[in-house]
């Protein structure tokens, strides 16, 4: 006996809703997209950890021999970052923007991130203010209230602060199609003593 028209759509409509054939796939396309962001995101915080551990090898190897002396700040910068280059991309070791170097010299340990040391206090005291006198650590001439940051590295003995900022494209274009940008930067820092290749000085001037 032939069944009628409408109990013969149910029937194949209840068909369809029990087939499971290709329910795997659809499965595996809603797991797809946030499988692959914790897969690549791991990936890039994983390279950056290794650049970031490479950046800071570099730089201590570098730092160290810039301690002797005899160099321009200009000839220090320069030596770290060529050091660091050898570490990056073959792309991007050529860029000018890829390595920023930041040296800093401060007379002592004590002394860095902290002002210059006022030795001729005048009202307001406690506060550099005109007419002061000062330790000009760094021979730029002029009072530091963060210390560092002149035009030398200071002299035998001086501590000096050396920081590294390292700019490289993201490792994966996934990423940043997700709004985490196109690159990545690490950062590194580094304390050194110059070697006491002379007497440590103390420049006092007065404004």
């Amino acid at each position: 006996m032939q069944q009628p028209p409408s109990r013969r759509k149910l029937r194949a409509a209840d068909a369809l809703v029990r087939d499971r054939r290709g329910a795997t796939i659809a499965e595996f396309a809603l797991v797809l997209m946030p499988f692959l962001a914790l897969l690549l995101g791991s990936l890039d915080v994983g390279y950056q950890v290794y650049l970031k551990a490479l950046t800071n090898g570099a730089l201590e190897r570098a730092a160290r021999r810039a301690t002797v002396g005899n160099q321009t700040r200009q000839q220090v910068i320069n030596l770290i970052g060529d050091e660091i280059r050898t570490i990056l991309p073959v792309q991007q070791r050529s860029d000018p923007n890829a390595v920023q170097v930041t040296p800093l010299s401060y007379f002592n340990f004590s002394a860095v991130g902290k002002g210059e040391r006022i030795t001729g206090d005048t009202v307001p005291l406690g506060t550099y203010n005109a007419g002061d006198c000062y330790e000009d650590r760094n021979n730029n001439g002029r009072y530091d209230a963060t210390g560092g940051g002149g035009s030398d590295l200071g002299s035998a003995d001086d501590i000096v602060y050396y920081s590294v900022v390292v700019t490289v494209p993201r490792l994966s274009p996934f990423l940043k199609a997700l709004g985490l940008g196109d690159t990545t930067t690490v950062r590194a820092q580094t304390l050194i003593r110059n070697q006491p290749y002379g007497d440590q000085q103390v420049r006092i001037r007065c404004s």
